[in-house]
Protein backbone atom coordinates (compact mmCIF):
# COMPACT_ATOMS: atom_id res chain seq x y z
CA UNK A 1 0.00 0.00 0.00
CA UNK A 2 1.54 3.53 -0.87
CA UNK A 3 0.70 6.52 0.81
CA UNK A 4 0.42 10.01 -0.66
CA UNK A 5 2.44 12.83 -0.01
CA UNK A 6 -0.69 15.15 0.87
CA UNK A 7 2.07 18.02 1.05
CA UNK A 8 2.65 17.05 -2.86
CA UNK A 9 -0.39 18.94 -5.38
CA UNK A 10 -1.52 16.34 -7.47
CA UNK A 11 -1.35 17.11 -11.32
CA UNK A 12 0.75 20.42 -12.46
CA UNK A 13 1.06 23.54 -10.91
CA UNK A 14 1.30 26.90 -12.13
CA UNK A 15 2.81 29.11 -10.02
CA UNK A 16 1.82 33.05 -10.97
CA UNK A 17 2.11 36.31 -9.61
CA UNK A 18 -1.54 37.08 -7.89
CA UNK A 19 -1.48 40.59 -8.47
CA UNK A 20 -0.33 41.22 -12.11
CA UNK A 21 -2.90 41.99 -14.29
CA UNK A 22 -1.59 40.31 -16.91
CA UNK A 23 -0.82 36.91 -15.07
CA UNK A 24 -4.32 37.39 -13.83
CA UNK A 25 -5.88 37.34 -17.08
CA UNK A 26 -3.52 34.12 -17.84
CA UNK A 27 -4.88 32.20 -15.01
CA UNK A 28 -8.23 33.23 -16.00
CA UNK A 29 -7.63 32.08 -19.54
CA UNK A 30 -6.58 28.70 -17.90
CA UNK A 31 -9.63 28.19 -16.01
CA UNK A 32 -11.71 28.43 -19.26
CA UNK A 33 -9.55 26.24 -21.78
CA UNK A 34 -8.26 23.45 -19.15
CA UNK A 35 -11.79 21.73 -19.65
CA UNK A 36 -10.27 18.44 -17.76
CA UNK A 37 -9.15 20.75 -14.71
CA UNK A 38 -5.55 19.18 -15.27
CA UNK A 39 -3.68 22.40 -13.93
CA UNK A 40 -3.72 24.12 -10.17
CA UNK A 41 -2.27 27.57 -9.05
CA UNK A 42 -0.17 29.06 -6.58
CA UNK A 43 0.31 32.42 -6.34
CA UNK A 44 3.80 33.14 -5.64
CA UNK A 45 3.00 35.54 -2.64
CA UNK A 46 1.38 33.14 -1.47
CA UNK A 47 2.85 30.42 1.19
CA UNK A 48 2.47 27.50 -1.03
CA UNK A 49 3.71 29.40 -4.26
CA UNK A 50 6.81 31.16 -2.33
CA UNK A 51 7.85 27.23 -1.31
CA UNK A 52 7.74 26.38 -4.87
CA UNK A 53 9.56 29.17 -6.14
CA UNK A 54 12.22 28.69 -4.07
CA UNK A 55 12.36 24.68 -4.04
CA UNK A 56 13.04 25.25 -7.79
CA UNK A 57 15.84 28.31 -7.29
CA UNK A 58 13.50 31.33 -7.44
CA UNK A 59 13.87 33.89 -5.66
CA UNK A 60 10.15 34.26 -4.09
CA UNK A 61 10.84 38.01 -2.87
CA UNK A 62 12.07 38.86 -7.00
CA UNK A 63 10.37 36.49 -9.17
CA UNK A 64 10.96 37.29 -12.94
CA UNK A 65 9.26 34.32 -14.23
CA UNK A 66 5.95 32.08 -13.36
CA UNK A 67 6.82 28.31 -12.67
CA UNK A 68 5.19 25.57 -13.78
CA UNK A 69 5.47 22.06 -11.50
CA UNK A 70 4.76 18.64 -12.80
CA UNK A 71 6.38 16.39 -10.38
CA UNK A 72 9.53 16.60 -10.04
CA UNK A 73 10.12 19.01 -13.13
CA UNK A 74 9.88 22.25 -13.67
CA UNK A 75 9.83 24.86 -16.25
CA UNK A 76 10.22 28.24 -16.36
CA UNK A 77 9.79 31.16 -18.86
CA UNK A 78 8.40 30.27 -22.74
CA UNK A 79 9.34 26.63 -21.92
CA UNK A 80 6.63 26.78 -19.52
CA UNK A 81 3.99 29.05 -21.33
CA UNK A 82 4.37 26.38 -24.70
CA UNK A 83 3.99 23.11 -22.30
CA UNK A 84 1.14 24.88 -20.16
CA UNK A 85 -0.53 25.27 -23.92
CA UNK A 86 0.14 22.36 -25.51
CA UNK A 87 -1.05 20.66 -22.28
CA UNK A 88 -4.42 21.83 -23.24
CA UNK A 89 -4.63 19.15 -26.26
CA UNK A 90 -6.86 20.48 -29.17
CA UNK A 91 -5.48 22.92 -31.19
CA UNK A 92 -3.44 24.48 -28.51
CA UNK A 93 -1.03 21.91 -29.49
CA UNK A 94 0.11 24.03 -32.31
CA UNK A 95 1.67 26.08 -29.60
CA UNK A 96 4.65 23.61 -30.37
CA UNK A 97 5.98 25.63 -32.89
CA UNK A 98 7.20 28.07 -30.32
CA UNK A 99 9.91 25.28 -29.51
CA UNK A 100 11.40 26.22 -32.71
CA UNK A 101 12.25 29.59 -32.21
CA UNK A 102 15.58 29.91 -30.55
CA UNK A 103 15.64 29.97 -26.70
CA UNK A 104 18.09 33.17 -27.23
CA UNK A 105 15.17 34.92 -28.90
CA UNK A 106 12.27 33.67 -26.97
CA UNK A 107 13.57 33.94 -23.57
CA UNK A 108 14.87 37.21 -23.24
CA UNK A 109 11.59 39.16 -24.90
CA UNK A 110 9.76 36.80 -21.83
CA UNK A 111 11.98 38.40 -19.53
CA UNK A 112 11.39 41.73 -20.39
CA UNK A 113 7.79 41.48 -20.51
CA UNK A 114 7.96 40.01 -16.80
CA UNK A 115 10.05 42.52 -15.60
CA UNK A 116 7.63 45.23 -16.92
CA UNK A 117 4.32 43.44 -16.48
CA UNK A 118 3.43 45.95 -13.32
CA UNK A 119 4.38 49.05 -15.55
CA UNK A 120 3.07 47.55 -18.94
CA UNK A 121 -0.54 46.06 -17.76
CA UNK A 122 -0.96 47.05 -14.26
CA UNK A 123 -1.96 45.42 -10.84
CA UNK A 124 -4.77 44.37 -9.64
CA UNK A 125 -6.03 42.00 -6.33
CA UNK A 126 -5.98 38.15 -6.82
CA UNK A 127 -7.74 36.50 -8.96
CA UNK A 128 -10.66 35.13 -6.15
CA UNK A 129 -11.84 31.83 -7.89
CA UNK A 130 -15.43 30.74 -7.58
CA UNK A 131 -16.86 28.13 -5.83
CA UNK A 132 -16.41 25.84 -8.56
CA UNK A 133 -13.21 27.02 -9.10
CA UNK A 134 -11.80 26.55 -5.55
CA UNK A 135 -10.55 23.24 -5.27
CA UNK A 136 -7.91 24.38 -8.37
CA UNK A 137 -5.76 26.74 -6.06
CA UNK A 138 -3.49 26.08 -3.74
Amino acid sequence: MTTRDSSRPQGPVIVFDGICVLCNGWVRFLLKHDGEGRYRFAAMQSERGRALLATHGLDPDDPASFLLVDGDSAWTDSDAIQRVLTGLGGAWRLAGFIAWVPRSVRDPLYRWIARNRYRLFGTTACHVPTEKERARFL
